[in-house]
């Protein structure tokens, strides 16, 4: 295939204020870029796109910088080497990288990691296999300590991490694993096709409610995706020495001033309770026992890949958008080119 001189990319046209919308994003052509010596240039295949990326277009600091007006995105992609400039990674090698949201990406070697096509889809090295099955495993092992027996709660159960941090919770021993979602469709396919033992639909009625009924015995962790009315809820319904791995807070992340924050936090005193807020960079060392772990779950079966696509670069701000309105089940990701 002939690399072209020009391919598209996407940029930040503005900072949102609230909910993004369309107009804080730009498609823009940009010449494909030469590599210099140590980098390789990769024609990206599939992309991925994460709540996380919301907290990215604030002008503020974080614990990762912001993307820039003007500028393109990036993000976990996995794409085909084009042309290489190193002995370690030759043109039709597979590769996953951190320079998506654009269809051709110049990277350095030393930044990218060569995977199997062969052995996994494409988008399990960007969900399952990936950083969100990663932060599945680092809340659950290591932020909420995860112990056999435990009653298991995760909020935003359907979405990336939340359907690999149900399923694993029930393969590390749990007793009972609740999820919630946002539709009928998503509760039944918690409970029929990912094995979770309950789920309900967290619009029918107050979540505290729902989850009362779900886990009568209380719950001893809970997955945090969601926050606001969510961790209230699992607060209410934990057992003494309970354990919450706080991962992310969607519901407050288009609002953060107006966010729906907890009234019953002195229930952690009296309980005894752990806020363990963590990020998946932190656990590094946990990598080769979750490839090992997590990847050998997948080859045989006992763990499901859940992934929704969207395809061409010029639909990666309409997915991005989709994330917090629920149009995804599982990992969201954008296919660039096949």
């Amino acid at each position: 295939m002939t690399t072209p001189a020009t391919a598209l990319e996407v940029r930040l046209a503005s900072r949102p204020d609230g909910l993004p919308t369309l107009d804080n994003f730009e498609i823009a052509e940009a010449p494909v870029p030469t590599p210099a010596p140590g980098q390789v240039l990769v024609r990206n295949l599939i992309m991925s796109v994460d709540p996380y990326m919301r907290g990215r277009m604030r002008d503020a600091k974080s614990y990762v910088p912001p993307f820039q007006v003007g500028q393109p995105l990036d993000g976990g992609a996995v794409g085909e080497v084009v042309s290489s400039t190193v002995d370690s990674l030759r043109p039709g090698d597979v590769v996953l990288h951190f320079l998506g949201w654009r269809e051709y990406a110049v990277v350095d070697a030393a930044t990218v990691t060569k995977v199997d096509p062969d052995a996994a889809p494409l988008g399990a090295y960007l969900g399952t296999l990936g950083m969100p099955g990663m932060t599945a495993y680092a809340g659950l092992t290591a932020a909420a300590g995860l112990r056999e027996g435990d009653v298991v709660f995760v909020s935003g159960a359907a979405g990336a991490v939340g359907s690999v941090a149900g399923q694993l919770a029930q393969l590390l021993g749990a007793s009972r694993v609740i999820g919630s979602a946002g539709s009928a469709e998503k509760v039944r396919h918690l409970v029929d096709d990912l094995g979770f033992d309950a789920a309900f639909n967290y619009k029918d009625a107050p979540v505290g409610e729902q989850l009362a009924a779900a886990a009568p015995d209380g719950i001893d962790v809970y997955f945090d995706n969601v926050g606001g009315e969510h961790l209230e809820a699992a607060i209410d319904s934990m057992n003494p020495h309970g354990r919450i791995a706080a991962c992310g807070m969607i519901s407050g992340y288009n609002d953060p001033a107006g966010a729906y924050r907890p009234g019953n936090l002195m229930k952690i005193v009296g309980w005894r309770l752990r806020i363990q807020g963590f990020l998946v960079r932190d656990h590094d060392d946990l990598r080769p026992e979750f490839e090992r772990r997590v990847g050998g779950w997948l080859r045989e079966g006992k763990l499901r890949h859940e992934e929704t696509i969207v395809d061409g670069i010029r639909s990666a701000p309409t997915a991005f958008l989709d994330l917090f309105t629920g149009g995804n089940t599982g990992k969201m990701l954008v296919r660039i080119s096949s």
